[in-house]
């Protein structure tokens, strides 16, 4: 069996990369024009920690320092998009996300920080390491952004109850 050489492996990951990036930016946008729920903040949080399976592998697994640091990162990442993530009734009276534009440019930054770094990590870890490390930096983002928006979310429902409650009794 031919083996695939670094830079072949290099470049397919970073294809597959950039693909799954614009993939989620149009899935995200497309998910902006329907109603928001519970159910779809924390299912992609639940859906994407399957991915720590791949520990399972012994190629995968990376210090708990490294770890740790791109978790810790992933979190820094997520604060453009707390912060710009805003609830808002629309004239259906559902609840919607407004579009971040934070979000496209911090997935981007991750996808170029990526590209840009993959050479000088690949010297410490290797290029499976490497996706394990931007695994755990995506979810480290992923998980503070979609706690803030359910947060967001429940305090938006009992905002707009008590004010309904509120115009109900007058």
């Amino acid at each position: 069996m031919p083996s695939i050489s670094n830079q072949t492996l290099q470049l397919l990951s970073t294809l597959v990369i950039v693909v799954g990036a614009l993939t989620v930016i149009v899935i995200r946008m497309r998910a902006a024009r329907k109603p928001t729920s519970i159910k779809k903040i924390l299912i992609p949080p639940l859906g994407m920690s399957t991915g720590f399976l791949m520990f399972v592998v012994p190629i995968m697994r990376i210090s708990y320092l490294y770890a740790l640091a791109a978790f810790l990162v992933g979190m820094v990442f997520s604060i453009p998009l707390i912060t710009s993530s805003k609830m808002h009734r629309g004239e259906d009276d559902q609840v919607y996300l407004k579009r971040s534009p934070a979000f496209v440019v911090v997935l981007l930054g991750l996808l170029v920080i990526r590209i840009l770094l993959h050479t000088y990590i690949e010297k410490y870890i290797s290029i499976p390491q490497t996706g394990a490390v931007f695994f755990i930096l995506a979810f480290g983002m992923l998980l503070p952004w979609r706690i803030a928006m359910f947060l967001s979310y429940r305090r938006f429902i009992r905002r707009d109850h008590g004010v309904l409650q509120k115009l109900a009794e007058n």
